[in-house]
């Protein structure tokens, strides 16, 4: 939200957040105060949410830096559980983590079996059947080579002669299929088996979203170098995701906090700190990725 100046209004942003919570609350209690004879049903996610007292996440296991999960004591970090904490804070509820991949993800939201998913990049074909807020990320990609390799743009891998691995169904495979046609593209159903592709050198290189390249390439080095690739630069959002419904007060609320949170740089805090958890310090962050 800005000013007619064009400065952000943290303060407006923030009474928007507390005014579309409270008003879900109030239909929760209303749902709730009526009586078992009499009582209904809360009409949308935000008010079953808060009626129920819990936010049902679809978490992901082993996706740093959004989410990592202590093999110890279970406990989970990373930069989207710190986006899940804040909206549980303010919308008074606990949180309960879902294990989920990014595909499930998209099944769990429509089964019921999560309320939010922290980090999909919407798509035509997932519209259809889930809501995504405003976008508070844009992934930038490039690609995992040889130390050796000078690579910075898009046509220096559309060559028949380069092989690219990418894990299936994923935007990473639809970005190599739509800028790198002309290259030898095989898709793997795993990460770890494009990371495995790339250690035994069946493929050259491996495309990948920015934050995922540098995660991976600080995990193993062995894999290779991390570059980004530009001519053209990609720039796809990562959402909030919730259910399809008619009543759009969850997503309405999540649009706020986006915008709120992207505005007063907090969600920038958060990327850069789960960065750090997967051992990728800010000097590392090459200077034309925003976070």
């Amino acid at each position: 939200m800005t000013k007619s100046g064009g400065t952000f209004d943290h303060g407006a942003s923030r009474r928007r957040l507390v005014q579309l919570a409270a008003v879900s609350s109030a239909a929760a209690a209303g749902a709730v105060a009526s009586g078992p004879a009499h009582a209904q049903a809360p009409t949308s996610t935000l008010a079953r949410v808060r009626a129920a007292g819990r936010m049902r996440v679809a978490a992901l296991v082993g996706e740093p830096p959004y989410f990592v999960k202590s093999v110890a004591t279970g406990e989970w970090s990373g930069a989207c559980v710190e986006m899940a904490k804040d909206i549980a804070k303010i919308l008074d509820v606990k949180l309960e983590y879902v294990d989920s991949t990014y595909g499930n993800s998209v099944i769990q939201l429509q089964t019921d079996k999560v309320d939010i998913a922290m980090s999909l990049t919407p798509t035509p074909a997932r519209a259809l059947s889930i809501n995504f807020s405003r976008p508070y990320f844009l992934h930038g990609y490039g690609l995992v080579a040889p130390p050796s390799w000078s690579v910075s743009s898009w046509s220096d891998i559309n060559k028949p002669t380069v092989k690219i691995a990418v894990d299936l169904g994923s935007t990473q495979e639809m970005a190599a299929r739509r800028f790198a046609p002309k290259a030898s593209i095989t898709a793997f159903a795993t990460r770890d088996e494009v990371m495995l592709a790339l250690q035994t050198k069946r493929v050259d290189c491996a495309v990948f979203a920015v934050l995922l390249g540098m995660t991976a390439v600080k995990k193993n080095p062995n894999i290779g170098k991390f570059f980004m690739l530009t001519n053209p630069v990609i720039g796809l959002p990562a959402c909030l995701a919730m259910p399809r419904e008619d009543n759009l007060d969850f997503r309405n609320f999540l649009d706020v906090w986006v915008e709120y949170n992207r505005g007063i740089g907090q969600i920038t805090e958060w990327l850069t700190n789960g960065m750090k958890l997967a051992g990728v310090d800010p000097e590392d962050i090459p200077p034309d990725v925003r976070l």
